[in-house]
């Protein structure tokens, strides 16, 4: 049988106890995955779920088995994201994009979707020898959920639960001493240029603000590529110089609000900079955008962010 964790990459002591676990049959009801965003975290869960199903499946189902699990359609795995809520619905962050919702706050595992779980474990299994729960950004879990993911978590019952967190303080105390921790590390720059050259990424190795943004993640690097090509050209030409005016300050602001999401906003802060850092090697200039994330990420109106910062950044420059 060819091994799941193949396409995984640069996480070899996450593989060794998955798959020992496995092999011993000395499963722990809950594993949280503990490591930076795009580092291989929800690859690994999947390769994770193919080995524990894999065994209760003819050989010649397994790439039957390895499709399903690819596509989301399996029925003993529950694979839980962050939602918004948006006319009486829950809306994945894909599917609001999809639907051109417009998005202010980010999105959180709710209280409704922690009942879902606990309806999709009180059945048996259909297919499998157990049922499995992932959920995507625990940390995006508010207290009333967390507090009713505990109960679920102190009587799984025939289940596996996988929680997906950057870290372990960014998840409750209680959660985490019920789960068994599987660390993730930051890739070294060949096993992070495997995987951008596997995923057919390989242009994202010719942009060095992208790799410095990225830090040894591939999921964020071609996150950051994905970010930077949907930015107009002309736009980010612009930005990627100080304003010459004041007058083009205020129209990149207003073009940024208009243009933008602020998820997009976002990460433009953290690519402008970089760009200004390589520029210039000026501190304040760092600051001052570390401001505008700031102000953004506590929902102030992003046109005034913007003017505020690419003015300050005119004025610093000009009285150099």
């Amino acid at each position: 049988m060819t091994n799941p964790f193949t396409p995984l990459l640069g996480q070899q002591q996450a593989i060794e106890l998955l798959t020992q676990a496995v092999k011993q049959n000395r499963l722990a009801p809950a594993y949280l995955f503990v490591g930076a965003d795009g580092v291989g975290r929800s690859l690994a869960a999947r390769c994770f779920i193919e080995l524990l199903f894999s065994s209760s499946v003819e050989t010649k189902l397994i790439t039957s088995l390895h499709n399903r699990l690819l596509q989301g359609n399996h029925p003993d795995v529950l694979w839980v994201e962050p939602t918004y809520q948006y006319q009486g619905q829950l809306l994945t962050a894909k599917e609001a994009a999809e639907k051109g919702v417009k998005r202010k706050a980010p999105p959180v595992i709710r209280l409704e979707q922690i009942r879902q779980i606990t309806e999709f474990l009180g059945r048996t299994p259909l297919e499998a020898s157990r049922n499995v729960v992932v959920l995507e950004q625990a940390e995006t879990m508010a207290e009333a959920a967390a507090n009713a993911l505990l109960k679920t978590l102190e009587e799984p019952g025939q289940a596996t639960l996988i929680l997906i967190a950057p870290s372990l303080d960014s998840v409750l105390p209680t959660l985490v001493s019920r789960c068994q921790r599987i660390p993730f590390y930051r890739l070294d720059g060949e096993s992070l240029a495997a995987v951008l050259t596997q995923t057919g990424h390989q242009e994202v190795l010719q942009n060095q603000a992208l790799l410095s943004i990225a830090a040894g993640s591939p999921g964020s690097a071609i996150a950051s590529y994905q970010q930077l090509t949907a930015i107009p050209p002309e736009l980010l030409e612009n930005l990627t110089k100080a304003p010459s005016s004041y007058r083009q300050a205020l129209d990149l602001a207003k073009k940024i609000d208009k243009d933008l999401d602020t998820e997009a906003q976002l990460w433009l802060v953290d690519y402008l900079q970089h760009i200004y850092w390589y520029n210039w090697y000026k501190k304040e200039f760092i600051k001052q955008l570390e401001k505008a994330r700031t102000s953004l990420l506590c929902y102030a109106q992003p046109r005034l962010v913007w003017e505020c910062t690419l003015l300050s950044l005119y004025q610093k420059v000009n009285s150099q």
